[in-house]
């Protein structure tokens, strides 16, 4: 059956590394649904493209109105959702977006909007399931062979919380000593020069690294993080 008309959407999986229950995990930002349709399910922050906006514009005006979200680390485009039945009444073609939060950035969120473990999702309404998918498939690739994680992790980190960020961001455990050797080969990280105290357990104080730089860039086109066998 043709539509009367087609809507233009604009989606952005926003993801931030958080602690549920004592383990850290990749969390995605979502808001409920109060009204059909899909009424009580959950949604990626987002709305229709206003006719004076581009793309990335309109994300982030997006997550400043739908969810309070005002500063991202690294934002950008995702993929085309284009599937004439893949939400009900006037057509919408969705460009989704894949943002990311650093630690420990916690923005005040609206009522109705909250932050959900990617690997135990809620009911999510029409395909939006499925760009988190596409999202986190993103990430995983990028964690690979370029320097995002720059963007999930805070200003300096021990390398202990690095290698947790990359455990939640990939899905499976990652070798500390290897990752520093890693990205150490590819000038990712600097040493600050300073310490983190010393944990309850006490011991040698863990030294501090930080991003050599703040934006994205690849490392390494070739390289590909895989599970351990």
């Amino acid at each position: 059956m043709p539509h009367p008309s087609t809507v233009h959407e604009v989606l952005t999986a926003v993801f931030q590394v958080r602690d549920f229950d004592g383990h850290p995990e990749l969390a995605v930002l979502l808001w409920q649904r109060a009204l059909d349709p899909q009424k009580g399910t959950w949604s990626l922050p987002g709305g229709q493209l206003g006719d004076d906006e581009d793309l990335i514009t309109s994300a982030r005006r997006q997550l400043a109105e739908k969810v309070d979200v005002r500063e991202v680390a690294h934002l950008e485009q995702l993929s085309v959702f284009s599937d004439p039945a893949r939400v009900p009444g006037d057509r919408r073609i969705a460009s989704t977006f894949l943002g990311l939060i650093p630690l420990p950035s916690d923005p005040h969120l609206p009522p109705d909007t909250a932050w959900h473990p990617v690997s135990a999702l809620p009911e999510m309404s029409f395909d939006h399931g499925v760009v988190v998918e596409h999202a986190r498939a993103r990430l995983a690739a990028k964690l690979s062979y370029t320097n995002i994680a720059f963007a999930l992790a805070p200003a300096e980190f021990a390398m202990s919380t690095l290698r947790e960020i990359y455990c939640a961001a990939l899905g499976y455990q990652v070798d500390a000593t290897n990752l520093q050797r890693v990205l150490g080969r590819r000038g990712v990280l600097t040493p600050t020069g300073t310490t983190a105290p010393s944990g309850k357990a006490g011991g040698r104080p863990p030294a501090l690294y930080r991003f050599a730089e703040s934006r994205l860039r690849v490392t390494d086109e070739f390289a590909a993080l895989r599970p351990p066998s």
